[in-house]
């Protein structure tokens, strides 16, 4: 059956679900969906699970809007790419280009790119992580090493890697062959979404039914009620540690909200990223959608990734909460945690010991004296040590042991991270394919598409880069800098859906346009808000030069270029 054969035959079956409607229409829309579960696979990463994990360590159950409503923003975005391209049938780099701005479309490409490669650390770190610390965690020192700059480098840990980028290359080159590859390839990540989903929906009713429960009333209000104050104040429960730490509990406030700011914007970056407004529109022209499609392209962006991520990520989020917020880890007061925990303890404390003193006078200790003064420091400032301590992959499979028991807990946290941290490589690398051959004017496919894969593929240096550090909470200041970069997308396509030149008659008219146009404005402003936040936050007056130049550049071409001609 010839491609146009088989593109008339799916119309036909869209068409003749829309007629039956109900169970019919679900089934026939679900078996075409598609480019919605590759969004899942992409956004049910290492960066969504660490977002949600911390947001429940540093939250608790207060944070459980904040991922919910960031998703909303996205996929109201994401529907806006949609009918755009479905309308088109046009690669959008080219309409941005021609009737918005080469600025702000060369600026979509090159930032994809660059959140491409910046994302893919994490991710080949996190795999590394889960293998080591969880699954095989005698592998790495079993192999060896050899120094390399001064740097000892495990044969264990590039086997790893290798492995990883090994398995996504081929898993790639199926998408790249079309057809039943893609089909393969969608149910492959299907089944991957299924069951992240419904691991961590495991764990939420195992926890319960054990023990005194979960206190569901705290949830349904975290789910329901924003807690906006929690941007420049600690969540109420550490009310009562606060105030053990008597005149220091500023001190201790301020390293919370701050952790809290970043986590809450790494949540809201990797609901939806810069670089997931890229894959849609090349995922669905990669499978012929057209017009006929947009209703379909809608019910598989809500079936295919807000249900599967805000089920997994509330999971997650109760249960770390319940697990770990305002709770000292265990074995860091006594002395026995892993070194990596009790390396930050201690430096949380030696920050402490630097506000009761200064800097000076604590440089001048030696270490026997510093060590002293830390265990002479008030238990109140020692629990909230350990309540602030950054957890691991190791640390944080105890969220899975009331349902699977302590030692099945580490496998099962393991492969689940392992698959979670996978799938995200084997997306982004797929991103970075179509990105290549766009910025290139070159077909998706083919050679070019598999080499600009391996762009992404550079992300095997993250687990070297970033040896000895907490794999998970690097998710964090990747995931800001997606978010400093998502205004442009948005802004794009804001732009391109009330653009008569491209959209022609099928531009939205009246009431659905004042609709549109208010939803994806509102997406816009907050998504604005969060990477001034974040710009601000991390690089100040730079980031505000930098914006600015990038503003500026886009207001000389738009005014000096040649306008294009409406049809």
């Amino acid at each position: 059956m010839s491609t146009e054969t088989l593109q008339n035959t799916d119309k036909q079956a869209i068409r003749d679900a829309r007629e039956k409607g109900g169970v019919t229409k679900v089934i026939t829309y679900f078996r075409f969906s598609g480019p919605g579960w590759l969004q899942g696979a992409i956004t049910l990463g290492g960066g969504s699970l660490a977002g949600s994990l911390y947001l429940g360590v540093l939250g608790g159950f207060s944070l459980l809007w904040l991922q919910p409503i960031a998703m909303v923003m996205g996929i109201i975005m994401l529907s806006a790419i949609s009918y755009v391209v479905l309308t088109t049938q046009k690669r959008p780099l080219g309409l941005i280009n021609t009737h918005i701005s080469p600025v702000l479309g060369w600026g979509w490409a090159i930032a994809t790119l660059l959140a491409n490669i910046v994302w893919c650390l994490p991710q080949f770190a996190l795999g590394t992580a889960a293998v080591q610390q969880n699954l095989m965690p005698d592998l790495v020192p079993s192999m060896g090493s050899f120094l390399l700059f001064e740097k000892e480098i495990h044969y264990g840990k590039i086997l790893i890697v290798f492995v990883l980028l090994a398995i996504s290359s081929v898993v790639i080159w199926s998408y790249d062959s079309g057809g039943k590859g893609i089909k393969r390839f969608e149910l492959i990540l299907k089944v991957m979404v299924a069951v992240v989903v419904l691991s961590f929906f495991g764990v939420v009713l195992k926890m319960s039914f054990s023990g005194d429960g979960l206190a569901w009333g705290e949830i349904i209000k975290g789910v329901l009620i924003p807690n906006f104050s929690l941007l420049s104040n600690p969540a109420p429960t550490f009310d009562a540690a606060l105030a053990a730490t008597g005149s220091f509990s500023s001190f201790w406030s301020d390293i919370i909200v701050k952790d809290q700011r970043d986590v809450m914007i790494t949540a809201g970056a990797t609901a939806v990223g810069i670089n997931m407004t890229f894959l849609l529109p090349y995922s669905m022209l990669k499978k012929k959608w057209d017009k006929e499609f947009r209703g379909l392209a809608i019910f598989d962006l809500a079936t295919g990734l807000f249900i599967p991520f805000v089920l997994a990520t509330t999971c997650v989020v109760i249960a770390a909460a319940s697990q770990f917020h305002a709770t000292p880890q265990a074995g860091v007061l006594e002395g026995t945690a892993p070194a990596g925990l009790m390396g930050q303890y201690e430096g949380l404390l030696k920050g402490r010991l630097i506000a009761s003193t200064s800097p000076e006078a604590v440089s001048a200790m030696g270490a026997a004296e510093v060590e002293a003064a830390i265990r002479g420091l008030p238990v109140g400032d020692k629990e909230m040590a350990a309540m602030l301590v950054k957890r691991d992959a190791f640390n944080l499979a105890g969220s899975l042991e009331k349902l699977a028991g302590k030692g099945v807990a580490q496998y099962v946290f393991g492969i689940g991270v392992l698959a979670m941290a996978l799938s995200t490589i084997i997306i982004l690398m797929l991103i970075s394919g179509f990105t290549v051959c766009e910025m290139l004017n070159l077909p998706p496919t083919g050679w070019p598409h598999r080499a600009g894969c391996f762009v992404a593929g550079l992300g095997v240096l993250g687990p070297f880069v970033w040896e000895g550090k907490t794999q998970f909470w690097l998710a964090v200041p990747t995931s800001i800098f997606g978010m400093a970069l998502l205004p442009i997308a948005y802004l794009a396509f804001f732009l391109l859906m009330n653009n008569k030149a491209v959209l022609g008659k099928d531009m939205p008219q009246g009431g659905k346009r004042i609709l549109w146009n208010v939803l994806m404005l509102l997406a816009l402003t907050i998504a604005t808000f969060g990477a001034g936040w974040a710009i601000w936050s991390k690089i100040q007056w730079t980031g505000v030069y930098l914006v600015g130049a990038f503003v500026a550049l886009a207001v000389v071409v738009h005014f000096t270029r040649k306008k294009p001609q409406i049809d």
